[in-house]
């Protein structure tokens, strides 16, 4: 079953665009689903583009793994919230996708998955990568989602237009100072508001 974006507007429609969201999200929201039953869950990732598959580790056991094995398709989001104007319209990027959860136990693709996750999420990716032991790697549990569909959509002030530079995007000050605004809107910022 397939949807369209009801707002045209603001529907993504370019595929480098929404992989560029993908690549700089922390975190990814997963949906599984085992006997009619839901399951929702934040997962840290790294995007593969090359591959268009979303790398993750975890532990090895759980209930994510238990709906996995059950029912390997799955249906997540990445968004980038950029909060809410003086206007009140609200500002974000989301991208939705859907694929199949696998979990991997080939050594080579654990270590490119463990590189790829580092890369995406660490703000000293060489020194976290020195640091794992080829042991301790084979015993970790490495996951992989293979991307079947994507679709994207924005929300903006019609005047403006948010340009996401390649920094990864974090949720901290100095990556949201890497957020540029090409209009002279001001956003709230609540701990200069007082």
């Amino acid at each position: 079953m397939s949807f369209h974006v009801r707002r045209k507007d603001r529907e993504i429609t370019d595929v480098e665009e929404m992989r560029q969201v993908l690549k700089t999200t922390q975190y990814v929201t997963v949906a599984l689903c085992m006997n009619k039953e839901p399951y929702l869950v934040s997962l840290s990732h790294g995007y593969d583009p090359a591959k268009n598959c979303i790398y993750f580790h975890c532990a090895p056991e759980g209930k994510k793994l238990v709906y996995q094995k059950a029912n390997n398709m799955v249906w997540g989001q990445a968004v980038l919230d950029f909060g809410v104007t003086d206007e009140c319209d609200y500002v974000y990027t989301s991208v939705h996708f859907s694929g199949k959860m696998s979990l991997i136990s080939d050594l080579n693709e654990k270590q490119h998955a463990i590189e790829v996750l580092i890369r995406q999420l660490s703000l000293d990716p060489e020194k976290k990568l020195a640091q794992i032991k080829p042991e301790k790697l084979a015993k970790t549990t490495v996951g992989r989602i293979d991307i079947e569909c994507m679709t994207g959509k924005k929300g903006a002030p019609k005047k403006e237009r948010l340009e996401e530079t390649n920094h990864v995007f974090r949720g901290s000050k100095a990556a949201a100072s890497s957020i540029k605004l090409e209009a002279s809107s001001t956003f709230k910022n609540p701990d200069k508001s007082k």
